[in-house]
């Protein structure tokens, strides 16, 4: 069985209320939820949250939600209790090869496809997984905010940084991604149940508290991560203008067929 969950909390640092943004007079977390739904290879989907006001929008759309704890540090804690909230009451058979998607909640320009990417890949012997692409340029090349990784001869995860790995001797670095073939990581991670149940009861590792990326947690511990390379980027929602930026990209209208580029608005209170 596969589980989709969408980690949605309404107490971000940066930007308070994000998933109840108004994009096209739907929220962000309608719209997610909308992507995520035309992805036949779910078996469930459901939106882990914190706050009722959010509740309330997921009701809308004909899903569950299910209410976690506010504490939880990480997309990935959240759907573990998510997740075990479904077993204990029934929703979801208790079978350790299940395999649950962690959804991103701040994706309004998902595309479903990339779900479907990603389970075509899940045939029980997969730990955990998640998606890459070609980083094609200096600045996506060079950005902190997006992980680059290290990748084997099996398309699994050596190691995921910050910075541009590996460093290339006697060439500038704006011209490194004309001579080496470097993936970033873009999208969702996919958890085996049994293995999404060890890794959220293991302590912050030396890597991870040192790049601030999670993954690197499960890898120290001994952990395989598959990567599946996809042609469709990902475009996060961290700050109240990012929309506005994403809808600035020609590819991005063209797919969803946007002529004139509303602004955005974002309901507070909601």
């Amino acid at each position: 069985m596969i589980v989709g969950i969408i980690p949605s909390r309404y107490g971000s640092t940066r930007f308070p209320g994000k998933p109840l943004l108004e994009i096209f007079g739907k929220t962000m977390l309608e719209w997610v939820i909308e992507h995520s739904l035309k992805a036949t290879s779910l078996d469930k989907l459901v939106v882990a949250t914190d706050d009722e006001r959010i509740v309330e929008v997921v009701r809308r759309t004909g899903i569950e939600a299910v209410m976690t704890r506010t504490d939880h540090t990480s997309g990935t804690d959240r759907c573990w209790e998510a997740y075990s909230r479904l077993v204990e009451n029934g929703l979801v058979p208790d079978d350790p090869s299940n395999y649950i998607i962690n959804i991103q909640g701040d994706e309004p320009f998902l595309d479903f496809n990339q779900i479907e990417e990603l389970t075509s890949i899940l045939d029980g012997s997969v730990e955990l997984a998640t998606q890459m692409t070609t980083a094609e340029t200096a600045e996506s090349l060079h950005d902190p905010k997006e992980a680059k990784i290290i990748i084997n001869a099996n398309n699994e995860a050596l190691y995921f940084s910050r910075l541009a790995v590996p460093y290339l001797t006697g060439i500038n670095p704006s011209e490194w991604h004309k001579h080496y073939s470097y993936h970033r990581q873009v999208g969702m991670y996919v958890y085996r149940a049994d293995i999404l149940n060890k890794i959220t009861q293991l302590p912050p590792s030396g890597l991870e508290i040192a790049e601030s990326l999670e993954q690197l947690r499960w890898l120290e511990a001994g952990y395989t991560i598959k990567l599946v390379e996809t042609g469709h980027q990902s475009y996060c929602v961290d700050e109240p203008g990012d929309v506005e930026k994403i809808l600035q990209i020609e590819s991005v209208r063209a797919k969803f067929g946007i002529d004139v580029l509303p602004k955005s608005r974002y309901k507070a209170g909601l």
